[in-house]
């Protein structure tokens, strides 16, 4: 259920002298991770998350994406999307802040109006979730006045083009590929071999500075110093939308936590509430089901302090 194990290497990309610590990941650990919600904390201190994602086809993605930030504890989250499908947005839930973008596709002037029209500024910000982009500068751009307000970055689907790693190299910033999305961002052959992914995902986190989240049948988290690697729960997890819930849990839980915690926490919660969905409706959940578990998930995890 979500429960990581060490995996002891012996092909490796850099020497073994400098071979990343392996984290097996338990609910003791998750426990110690978790941060205590203070209770005298006032709205916004628990968080301000953006969700930038969309188009014609993809409106569900920045959907699954927010709800998923604001389950994760996150107190406010602010969700871009092309002006054609904001008001799909908007009635999916009251409690989703839809910011509505002139264009389908993210260009530059878009990107410099967005940044200028938000009403807060952004913990965390999470890009491409079903995102059409006009041309890279535009995507590139948009990171960049990000990371100039100081907003910790998940760059997720649409947004995982090799053009970014220059911008992106030595933030921290979060990337979430699936096996296809890994070879578009780094340009190289993803081996069918477990052990040499794990490798092969240590020495790229290094060499970048960021935190890589390789999603599939045994996920791959690592930031170069440290590795993870947690089962996928259940095969009901293939159903389309379970990235955008985990790059919505994942960057709420950013806005407090280290890049390669809020990964690791992630990962681990994403699969236990998949677990506990597919105990009530087995193969045939959707991501709205995992959505609708998030909280009886993290719930046995909560803290609060002072």
């Amino acid at each position: 259920m979500g429960v990581g194990k060490v995996y002891h290497l012996y092909e490796r990309v850099y020497d073994e002298k400098e071979m990343a610590t392996r984290i097996t990941v338990t609910p003791k650990l998750v426990k110690d991770l978790i941060i205590p919600r203070i209770v005298t904390s006032r709205k916004g201190d628990n968080g301000i998350v953006l969700v930038v994602g969309g188009s014609r086809i993809y409106h569900g993605a920045p959907i699954l994406a927010s709800i998923a930030a604001l389950r994760s504890g996150t107190d406010l989250v602010y969700t871009a999307v092309p002006r054609s499908i904001v008001m799909a947005v908007r009635a999916y839930s009251p409690d989703i802040i839809a910011l509505p973008l002139s264009d389908d596709k993210l260009t530059v002037g878009l990107a410099n109006r967005l940044v200028a029209v938000l009403p807060k500024k952004p913990d965390a910000a999470a890009i491409g979730m079903g995102m059409s982009i006009a041309r890279p500068e535009a995507l590139v751009s948009l990171i960049r006045q990000l990371r100039n307000t100081g907003t910790k970055l998940l760059l997720d689907a649409s947004a995982l083009i090799p053009e970014i790693l220059q911008e992106i190299s030595g933030t921290g910033t979060i990337v979430t590929p699936h096996g296809g999305e890994y070879q578009r961002l780094f340009e190289k052959h993803l081996d069918t071999n477990e052990d040499i992914q794990a490798s092969v995902v240590e020495a790229l986190a290094k060499d970048y500075r960021i935190t890589i989240v390789l999603k599939g049948s045994v996920n791959i988290i690592s930031d170069g110093k440290n590795t993870v690697l947690i089962k996928r729960s259940t095969p009901a997890m293939t159903v389309g939308g379970m990235g955008d819930i985990l790059s919505g849990l994942t960057v709420g839980l950013l806005t407090k936590y280290s890049s390669l915690n809020a990964s690791i926490l992630g990962v681990y919660l994403n699969g236990v509430a998949a677990n506990l969905a597919y105990e009530r409706v087995g193969l045939h959940l959707m991501a709205t089901d995992v959505i609708e578990d998030l909280p009886n998930a993290m719930k046995p995890f909560d803290k609060t302090g002072e």
